[in-house]
């Protein structure tokens, strides 16, 4: 029930933009629209006083592990002291708001920066052409290769950077595009992480493989590490992954990759859960298996072997010619057919051995979603970017949103976190129908929109003023600027909107009414190539 709390103060601070420590007791309440949520089912029958009272309690030891326990614990677990304070902690983390986490792990990564302002940041220098089109011909051409070859020889220590923090924040490396005069380092720099989620999540790299369910229309559009023998070349790339989800987080850039539950436990050292994990991942093998652990009688096991040998035109079983069989083998996820045992594909199913079958096809997905060797990479070059012992007070999905942040724009945040320059007013009629387009905008165009605007699909939900620092204290790209067209040549409404992705600026024309702003807007959002300097 602690924790249920703990999850829902999470997201109505989220929601409210303040942290806990700004939340009086008295402003937690159940809303009757939370009864549907699973999560908070077992608080619904707990007296509202009840709630307050424990949120009270909650603050306090959240107040106390924030200023005086947390910074004095040595956070790495070993698997010799099973109750060592960082085992315990690693236990009760459902205790501890998500923002209290948060500011701990801000402080351990500003105090474990390695490259100070006096040294230059390494430069790599990308070829836009290698991906014109859209077409990657070769996997060497991506943003994703060319960088992981020019950093290989960078030392990591370089890029650990302080958090980025203010209009000119310090990133881990600059990019140089060949041909283009970038004015600015936060745009391009922004753009390159997003250009890199987009090859990793499609068939120019195979370091990650779309989530088997998707092929029963479940978690449609989640990626799995892929589960295969690597070769040194794909260690030092998976490497390079774990190193930019690191840079990522120092850089408060929220990534959008859309990774599986499994991945986000594994990367902080949480077992899986055999049934849930197994049925997120690849439903229809978890179906599979449950046919034979559910089979009541050998005539049911009969019909079932017969039903798969159709589908895979097996062979028939030795000992009786006539009948259909299904052997210890299983299709891995990268569509390969295996032996679950030592001359397996010899070994015939039957009534006696149907549970050993299922435990092996159980075990094979398993290891499969473990990924060790893969993911053991991809610790490693995390490791090398942030202390490894930070993640033992996140949860799977703490992690993936201080990694990935959410999927879709808070209208009310962005609006809350601009700024009108050079004499606008939010009362403007063309400002009043900027954000009533936005308003009539889908997800999916306001992503892209901020994209056009910042170069990053995703923005932060969080920001320092939440903790009643001021309004000035921004994590970047915060905060969003409104500004007149350069120049006062021409009508308004013949006019583009234009961006300055360094800087999130929009150069907004006073167009005359709501449909033309709406028009100008799509027309950008759609039509854009690659404003990298607006």
């Amino acid at each position: 029930m602690d924790v249920a709390l703990v999850q829902y103060i999470n997201r109505l601070c989220r929601h409210l933009a303040i942290t806990p420590a700004r939340l009086h007791p008295h402003e937690v309440y159940l809303d009757p629209s939370d009864a549907a949520d699973p999560r908070v089912a077992c608080l619904l029958n707990v007296p509202v006083e009840s709630l307050r009272l424990r949120f009270a309690l909650l603050q306090s030891l959240n107040n106390s592990l924030e200023s005086f326990f947390l910074p004095l614990v040595e956070l790495r677990q070993t698997h010799t002291y099973q109750n060592s304070i960082a085992a315990l902690l690693s236990e009760a983390k459902g205790l501890i708001f998500y923002d209290t986490k948060v500011t701990v792990m801000n402080r351990v990564l500003n105090a474990t920066v390695q490259r100070t302002a006096d040294h230059a940041a390494p430069e790599i220098t990308l070829d836009p052409l290698e991906i014109v089109g859209g077409e990657i011909r070769s996997s060497e051409n991506t943003y994703f290769c060319q960088a992981a070859r020019q950093l290989s020889c960078v030392p990591s220590s370089q890029l650990c950077v302080k958090l980025a923090s203010g209009g000119d924040p310090t990133y881990a490396f600059n990019i140089r595009f060949t041909g283009e005069e970038v004015h600015g380092t936060s745009g391009s720099f922004r753009h390159f992480l997003w250009q890199v989620c987009k090859e990793l999540q499609s068939s120019a790299l195979s370091l990650l493989l779309p989530c088997p369910s998707a092929a029963a229309n479940r978690n449609k559009g989640k990626y799995v590490l892929t589960p295969c023998p690597i070769s040194y070349a794909e260690e030092q790339l998976l490497h390079f992954f774990g190193q930019l989800l690191g840079i990522a987080i120092r850089a408060d850039v929220p990534l959008p990759l859309d990774l599986l539950g499994s991945f986000w436990k594994g990367l902080v050292g949480e077992p899986l859960d055999p049934e849930q994990d197994l049925q997120e991942a690849d439903v229809l093998t978890y179906n599979y298996v449950k046919k034979f652990e559910n089979v009541t009688d050998e005539t049911e096991l009969e019909a079932l072997c017969a039903e798969i040998s159709s589908q895979h035109h097996s062979g028939e079983s030795p000992d009786s010619p006539s009948r259909p069989c299904c052997t210890f083998t299983y299709i891995t996820m990268t569509g390969e057919e295996v032996e679950l045992c030592q001359g397996g594909r010899n070994l015939t199913v039957s009534w006696q051995n149907k549970d050993v079958y299922a435990r092996a096809v159980r075990s094979l997905r398993q290891r499969e979603l473990q990924n060790v060797e893969c993911m053991t990479a991809v610790r490693a070059g995390l490791a090398s970017i942030i202390p490894l012992q930070l993640l033992t007070m996140l949860s799977p999905v703490e992690i993936e949103l201080r990694t990935c942040g959410l999927p879709y724009i808070n209208l009310e945040f962005l609006k809350a976190h601009t700024m009108y320059q050079v004499g606008l007013m939010e009362t403007d009629q063309h400002i009043e129908f900027f954000w009533t387009a936005l308003e009539m905008f889908t997800q999916e165009e306001l992503c892209k929109f901020i994209k056009f605007a910042c170069n990053q699909e995703r923005i932060p939900f969080t920001c320092p003023c939440k903790d009643g620092g001021p309004d000035t204290a921004h994590v970047p790209p915060y905060p969003m600027k409104i500004a007149p067209p350069d120049g006062a040549a021409g009508q308004p409404d013949s006019r583009y909107i234009r961006v300055e992705t360094c800087m999130f600026m929009v150069k907004l024309p006073q167009y005359t009414s709501l449909d033309v702003m709406l028009e100008k807007l799509r027309y950008a959002i759609h039509y854009r190539e690659d404003p990298l300097s607006g």
